[in-house]
């Protein structure tokens, strides 16, 4: 039972962070002053286990330090030899350090940072942008990431509308849209982050108050990641395909869709279902602003394209990274060596580049990478990131305050609007595409008349597998493989096209046969279905676990969610070594729980500041 447990600890751990607020302090008797050598641990068991573990505890000289009873957990002081101890009993689910918060720095000024979003949006051009009136307002931009937190920037009344939850995670009510990974959050931000403090004109708020690219554009968040970044290819396509057949619901107006996402596909564009369903988007008049992944140089072949998948179909809007050195001077940027870079003769580059390097993001405090990568954390609320990840998000926003300009404009028009104002930074064509995004430049350009691609469209009759490339989720060791998606059902690639091409994929709940609404996937059992062999007959979600069984992305690569670095560290010089996330593993690493300064992550409602989207019609 170990390995499973391991496992399931990078996901349990990160159901703590919703029930910090919940604390219900242990008796004054229960409490002593720990050793020197003792730990302060936090405690997750299975139902029905909580007490005995405690009793235990406190036999063996711990003491409890607080009660944490939804979750069946509890905080501890105790020796390292009984955390081994619990941490080898199968009714343990997760033993995770109870860590003081410790920010880099105590008195973070964005305004000197040049990486912070007040420089940024300068930078970029988009606060020319905000002074003639365009701040996104009346867009929505559609997310599918791991979710949204409802942190300060991203709490304002009706700033984040919930769509579906395609996660493993929706299983749990307590999880539901909630981020407990950390990447969509962050994205989130740089996309349509607006402070309380943040007042028009917003160009002349100060630095301290956080804005993203559009703060007045709307999120549209759908989950499809679990704490671990855990996901498969069909949720994502199920992801688009219900942005496009709801984009003009009453009450929405999507009209971009961020995809800070990618697998190393192993078919061509032509037939990849990935890339058929952001296609699909693309015609449908939605901007699809795809991370182009962070490979690095690529050998071209037919069969290894240089960017990720779907961002190398090139109806979309292809994005990789730009480095400012740490100055706010054009003439000296470079494209990063993570940044995608085809091989001479390629057919496919980025159509530009974006700020991406050491970004100021939204944190979550607890979430996955929060706690695995502590030296991101600048201080309180922000954290700080790298990778193409980021830079689909500030062209994400870019494009949504072209689209208020621009209502009635094309994909078409505006990655043309965009690319063709780009500055032209260090670096070759097909690494820098039309350039630098440059906004303020965009804002005096007319808005192409006659921009029509004309690209090979795809057929999406390819293979669910080859989408996948390297990337699987797995359970219990064993990976989703072949042509299957999430459900367990098949996948028929060339009807699931005709489907999608019809806007007819989801029909009420149901995709591909199988319910996905609300937190019942089939009824709440995964009854006669299977993964390899692996049967999961009369298996069924139970309360915040899985029957004792585990889900975590087994073989994840860093290569599917863009976000390729997080640190903390300062600039030296004009190089940047922090590049953590290039093909390391992230399996089996607990959580530990920080103070959340008072914020509450609880289930979605349909009132307050976020909206839950009920409708899957």
């Amino acid at each position: 039972m170990a390995a499973p447990r391991t496992q399931l600890r990078s996901l349990a751990g990160a159901i703590l962070t919703i029930f910090v607020a919940a604390f219900v302090l242990a008796p004054a008797g229960t409490r002593t002053s720990g050793a020197a050598s003792d730990v302060s641990v936090i405690v997750r068991t299975l139902s029905g286990a909580q007490a005995r573990i405690e009793r235990f505890v406190t036999s063996e000289g711990g003491s409890i330090t607080a009660e944490l009873p939804i979750i069946d957990g509890f905080s501890a002081t105790l020796s390292q030899r009984v955390a081994d101890a619990i941490g080898a009993d199968p009714s343990v689910v997760s033993i995770s350090p109870d860590v003081a918060l410790a920010p880099q720095a105590s008195s973070y000024d964005p305004g000197t940072d040049t990486n912070s979003m007040a420089s940024t949006t300068k930078y970029s051009g988009a606060t020319a942008w905000w002074r003639a009136g365009y701040t996104g307002d009346g867009v929505d931009v559609a997310l599918i990431d791991t979710g949204v937190a409802p942190v300060t920037g991203l709490d304002g009344n009706n700033k984040v509308v919930y769509g579906p939850d395609l996660s493993i995670e929706s299983q749990s009510s307590a999880l539901t849209n909630l981020d407990t990974y950390g990447h969509g959050t962050f994205m989130a931000g740089l996309i349509a982050g607006n402070d309380p403090t943040l007042t028009a004109p917003y160009d002349q708020s100060p630095p301290s108050a956080y804005r993203g690219m559009a703060p007045d554009a709307r999120i549209v968040s759908l989950k499809v990641g679990t704490a671990d970044g855990g996901t498969d290819v069909s949720q994502v396509i199920a992801a688009i395909d219900w942005v496009v057949q709801h984009a003009n619901d009453p009450g929405m107006n999507i009209r971009v869709l961020n995809l800070s996402y990618g697998t190393n596909s192993v078919q061509p564009y032509t037939v990849d279902p990935l890339a058929y369903a952001a296609e699909v988007a693309w015609k449908q008049g939605i901007v699809v602003v795809a991370a182009g992944g962070n490979y690095g140089f690529q050998s071209h072949m037919n069969t290894t394209p240089a960017l990720a998948d779907p961002a190398f179909d090139p109806y979309v809007l292809a994005i990789g990274t730009s480095d400012s050195n740490g100055t706010n001077t054009l003439a000296d940027d470079t494209v990063p060596a993570f940044s995608p870079w085809p091989k001479r003769g390629a057919t496919r580059g980025v159509d530009m580049v974006a700020p991406g390097m050491h970004l100021q993001g939204l944190r979550v405090p607890s979430s996955y990478i929060d706690t695995t990568h502590p030296e991101g954390q600048i201080d309180t609320r922000y954290f700080r990131g790298s990778g193409t990840s980021q830079s689909a998000a500030i062209v994400s926003g870019a494009a949504a305050l072209v689209l208020e300009k621009y209502p009635n404009a094309t994909p078409d028009q505006v990655k043309e609007l965009l690319s063709d104002s780009g500055y032209p930074i260090i670096g070759k064509a097909q690494q820098i595409g039309g350039g630098e995004l440059q906004l303020a430049s965009a804002l005096t350009a007319p808005l192409p008349t006659y921009a029509t691609q004309r690209w090979l469209p795809s057929t999406g009759a390819g293979s669910l597998e080859a989408a996948r490339g390297s990337d699987h989720i797995s359970m219990d060791g064993v990976p989703l493989t072949g042509e299957q998606d999430i459900m367990g059902s098949p996948f028929d690639a060339p009807a699931m096209a005709i489907l999608e091409a019809q806007g007819k994929s989801w029909s009420g709940g149901i995709w591909n046969g199988k319910s996905w609404s609300g937190n019942s996937w089939s009824g709440n059992s995964w009854s006669g279905l299977s993964w390899s062999g692996i049967s999961w007959s009369g298996l069924s979600w139970s309360g915040n676990s899985w029957s004792g069984l585990s889900w975590s992305g087994n073989s994840w690569s860093g290569l599917s969610w863009s976000g390729l670095s997080w640190s903390g560290n300062s600039w030296s010089g004009n190089s940047w070594s922090g590049l953590s996330w290039s093909g390391s593993s992230w399996l089996g690493i607990s959580l530990g729980v920080l103070p959340l300064s008072g914020l509450t992550l609880s289930g979605t409602s349909s009132s307050g500041s976020n909206t839950q989207v009920g409708a899957w019609s």
